[in-house]
């Protein structure tokens, strides 16, 4: 059975940083893509970038384009999330999801960590 885990969330002010880091395990990168959600309270749940398993190609949706960047090695089976120029309208919950290549849905997911920008 397939497991995530994130960790990397905190407190910072806006224009910070910070790295998330999403742990696989049960599963290995390779046969599966990789993707980033937030969830704010009150709203729906964004995707917010992904990475393809076989080539390595990145998405971002567009409020985080120039400021996310997501990474994967594949050696220690994590995925990162550096999150640049941070603003309060970043605050939310992150969960990484794995989709296993040719399937309709993510199949695991983390439990989420909390990301909060405060000014």
């Amino acid at each position: 059975q397939g497991q995530l885990v994130e960790s990397g969330g905190g407190l910072v002010q806006p224009g910070g940083s910070l790295r998330l880091s999403c742990a696989a395990s049960g599963f290995t990168l390779d046969e599966y893509n990789l993707g980033w959600f937030r969830q704010a309270p009150g709203k729906e749940r964004e995707g917010v970038s992904c990475i393809r398993s076989g080539d390595g190609t990145t998405y971002y949706g567009d409020s985080v384009k120039g400021r996310f960047t997501i990474s994967a090695d594949k050696a220690k089976n994590t995925v990162y999330l550096q999150m640049n120029s941070l603003t309060p309208e970043d605050t939310a919950v992150y969960y990484c999801a794995a989709q296993g290549v040719g399937s309709p849905n993510y199949n695991y997911w983390g439990q989420g960590t909390q990301v909060t920008v405060y000014p």
